[in-house]
């Protein structure tokens, strides 16, 4: 069976869904690491791009010229690619082992330069780099489904393709792995469960990553009995694509040897995708019942470049999970109204 990563992600046989572009971040980091570790595992490589995933799939076959990789076009964003794309993994394979749901996007961020300047400058500096609190906000869009960008791609679109791959998740003679990529970002301050879309904030990002914590733990609770288990893990602050983003190149420049510097005194500054993937690649060495539902994997760097995972308990209560669970089933049944009522009226037209 395939291990899928999903977006530009991963499952062992494996699919995944990685947050920033897989020919280099920590999409591409974890699988060269999961070779490396099994190099009979089966890779599907889910992503939007496919021009991207055929670098990705090239870049990986160099270092293992045996490895089985496919592609599979995604774009977790998109109500109408997650069901189509879910339909072709049905097609292909007969179980997933693991799902890696890494897919994420941080639009337009804007960052409060006076805060970032008197952030850099004191004894904060480490938790504003690691959680952004105070200094981040991003403007947020709605897609082409009516829902909010961010929660869509980073949750919504993660939600639905777990439910349309339960025949292949959800098996009682064999156990299954979805891992969360999450954030120290992930904040219930952001989150509100009357706007879980986050429609009226300005911290989207945090907002959807909190309720992925929270979506994780409702998983658990309902799925365990029938041989699936829910992970969340967080990278550390890396280096990405997404993270480069945020500020213009010139800044990165001048304070990068400030990062690397502040990195002798925490152990959160993983800098790497290879180290931002540490807890990634942990999770897929344990056995799920021995793991804390309620718990953060969180990806550690040493300052002499020793890299672990260490387990922190996330800001989450059982009665808040099981609320989102049920508003999202309820939002799941509008949608597929909606996209059936919409494919009518097409059929109508052509005709």
């Amino acid at each position: 069976s395939p291990f899928f990563f999903l977006g530009e992600v991963c499952l062992h046989a494996c699919v995944y869904l990685p947050s920033v572009t897989l020919c280099s971040g920590i999409g591409l980091a974890l699988c060269e690491r999961l070779l490396t570790e099994e190099s009979q595992l089966r890779l599907c490589l889910a992503c939007r791009n496919l021009q991207r995933a055929e670098a990705a799939r090239a870049s990986l076959l160099t270092s293992h010229a045996d490895a089985s990789v496919d592609l599979l076009h995604l774009d977790v964003g998109s109500v109408q690619s997650v069901l189509a794309a879910a339909q072709e993994v049905k097609a292909r394979y007969g179980r997933i082992d693991f799902l890696y749901l890494n897919a994420g996007i941080m639009p337009n961020p804007q960052v409060n330069v006076k805060a970032f300047f008197k952030g850099l400058f004191s004894w904060n500096v480490i938790n504003m780099f690691a959680t952004a609190e105070g200094l981040l906000t991003q403007q947020d869009l709605v897609n082409s489904d009516g829902l909010q960008e961010v929660f869509a791609t980073n949750l919504f679109g993660h939600f639905l393709l777990i439910r349309e791959l339960e025949p292949l998740l959800c098996k009682t003679d064999h156990v299954s792995r979805v891992v969360w990529t999450s954030s120290s970002n992930a904040r219930r301050s952001a989150f509100s469960m009357e706007d879980m879309e986050h429609r009226n904030g300005t911290e989207p990002y945090s907002s959807s990553k909190y309720a992925s914590d929270l979506l994780s733990l409702a998983l658990n609770r309902h799925k365990n009995s029938q041989g699936l288990f829910s992970s969340v893990i967080c990278p550390g602050l890396v280096m990405t694509n997404l993270t480069y983003g945020i500020l213009p190149s010139g800044f990165w420049t001048l304070i990068m040897p400030i990062m690397w510097l502040i990195r002798i005194f925490t152990n959160t500054f993983t800098l790497t995708p290879y180290n931002g993937a540490e807890a990634l690649h942990w999770l897929f060495l344990q056995k799920p019942e021995s793991l804390d539902p309620r718990a953060k994997y969180h990806s550690l760097t040493s300052g002499l470049g020793t890299n672990y995972t260490q387990p922190r308990q996330m800001d989450i209560d059982e009665g808040t999970s099981e609320v989102l669970y049920s508003k999202l089933l309820e939002l799941e049944k509008v949608v597929r109204r909606t996209l059936s009522e919409s494919n009518a009226d097409k059929e109508s037209d052509g005709q």
